[in-house]
């Protein structure tokens, strides 16, 4: 038995764009399903080709899954209003800094990643998409 926990993304027609992005910058398998690929679950009729589910799954055990809010659902909260953080963590110098560098093309950076006070390399910014991303490199004193 398994239990998952996972970041899930609302955007604003703009979900495949962004689900294609994070799959450059994280690698691994993505799949994408439009609206009109199972009708009348959810969206209008011109709304087929915004996407319905988008779930991101990399190498390494990350998985992101992210869809468009339809229309009727106009109202609902989506990344643009930035009141979470996909948070993203480990002791991987190589692997955390390539996302770095990826994640901050066309970004917001509300701090550098950089040598934080209590050791450990952090770095937050908002993504071209309106998604706040915190990154953390483990200075290994804690293990």
């Amino acid at each position: 038995m398994s239990i998952h926990l996972n970041p899930y993304l609302s955007f604003r027609g703009n979900a495949h764009e962004a689900m294609e992005f994070y799959h450059s910058v994280f690698g691994g398998n993505l799949i994408l399903n439009r609206y009109d690929s199972i009708p009348g679950v959810m969206g209008d009729g011109d709304e087929g080709s915004k996407i319905m589910h988008g779930q991101l799954d990399t190498p390494n055990g990350l998985t992101l899954m992210g869809a468009d809010m339809p229309d009727s659902m106009a109202d609902a909260p989506d990344v643009s209003v930035g009141g979470s953080s996909v948070c993203i963590w480990g002791d991987d110098d190589e692997q955390l800094r390539a996302y770095w560098t990826a994640l901050s093309e066309g970004a917001e950076i509300h701090m550098p990643f950089e040598k934080a006070p209590w050791g450990d390399t952090f770095g937050d910014l908002r993504d071209r998409f309106g998604v706040n991303w915190m990154l953390s490199l483990s200075d290994g004193s804690a293990e």
